[in-house]
C-alpha cells in the first residue's frame, strides 16, 4: 500500500456529506506553506474547491503562517490552485452542474515521494435525518463494541 503522511483531514466532510468518487490533486504552495504544512499546521474544516476558467481552486483552506518565516510569508487564508488533468476538470464541471453534487477536500498529505497532495471528492449533501441515522448506527456499533470487550470481565 502507499505511503502517506496525513497532514490534515476534515473530519466534518464524511458526517456532512455522501461522498461519491474521491479524486488526487496536487496543490500550488509557495515554500512557506510547504514548511508549515509539513509541520503539520493546515485545516481544512470549511474548505471547498471550486472550477472557474477550466481550473480549480481551493478555497478557505488554512495553513498557519511557518513560525521562522520572513516578510515573505504567505497569507493563511489565500485562494490556492489545484492541478488535475483537463479531463478530470470538465468531468468534474459537468458533474458539479447537478443539483446538490459539491466538491469537498478530504485530507491533506505527503505521498511516498514527498509530494504534498489534496483528497477531493464528489460529494452530495446529507438531510438531518441521514446524519442522525448515521450517529445511531455509530453508537450501535460501539455499544455491541463495549458488550464483546467486558463480556471476559464478568
Amino acid at each position: 500500500m502507499l505511503e502517506r503522511k496525513i497532514i490534515a483531514v476534515n473530519r466534518r466532510a464524511r458526517h456532512e456529506y455522501f461522498i461519491e468518487e474521491t479524486f488526487e490533486a496536487g496543490v500550488v504552495l509557495t515554500g512557506t506553506e510547504v514548511k508549515s504544512l509539513r509541520l503539520g499546521h493546515g485545516n481544512l474544516t470549511d474548505s471547498f474547491a471550486l472550477i472557474s476558467k477550466n481550473e480549480m481552486f481551493l478555497h478557505n483552506c488554512h495553513i498557519s503562517p511557518y513560525d521562522f518565516g520572513n516578510r515573505f510569508n504567505h497569507e493563511p487564508l489565500r485562494t490556492r490552485k489545484l492541478l488535475l488533468h483537463r479531463e478530470e476538470i470538465r468531468k468534474l464541471f459537468s458533474k458539479t452542474r447537478e443539483k446538490g453534487l459539491t466538491l469537498v477536500p478530504l485530507q491533506i498529505y505527503l505521498n511516498e515521494k514527498g509530494k504534498i497532495k489534496l483528497e477531493l471528492a464528489l460529494a452530495k449533501g446529507k438531510k438531518l435525518y441521514d446524519k442522525r441515522e448515521d450517529l445511531a448506527k455509530k453508537d450501535a456499533e460501539r455499544e455491541v463494541d463495549r458488550a464483546l470487550r467486558n463480556r471476559d470481565r464478568f
